[in-house]
């Protein structure tokens, strides 16, 4: 089984930065994908940035110029520094990985979620 932990949620002015992490733990034998998702109140649960095992990086149009995301590979960590917060960032944000545990069974997890609230 694996696990996912997120960290570094928040409140924040406009304008301002925050860096979540998320580490992921169990019998992973590789991770192929490390994503961050968010959900706000009464919308559907939204890409924000993923990165794969190559370093190959994919932005939603509403965060390209803001957000980073980066991965350590030695750690299974994942994170995503936002830069220029706006309001219509708040929501709960998520953690999504993807790969394989064992010899060969593929495994697709979620975090538990992070809180970001972007508010003067």
């Amino acid at each position: 089984q694996v696990q996912l932990v997120e960290s570094g949620g928040g409140l924040v002015q406009p304008g301002g930065s925050l860096r979540l992490s998320c580490a992921a733990s169990g019998s992973i034998s590789s991770i192929s994908y490390m994503g961050w998702y968010r959900q706000a109140p009464g919308n559907q649960r939204e890409l924000v940035a993923g990165i794969t095992s190559g370093g190959t990086t994919n932005y939603a149009d509403s965060v390209k110029g803001r957000f980073i995301i980066s991965r350590d590979n030695t750690k299974s960590t994942v994170y995503l520094q936002m830069n220029s917060l706006k309001p219509e960032d708040t929501a709960a944000y998520y953690c999504n990985a993807r790969g394989i545990i064992g010899t060969k069974n593929t495994f697709g997890s979620w975090g538990q979620g992070t809180q970001v609230t972007v508010s003067s």
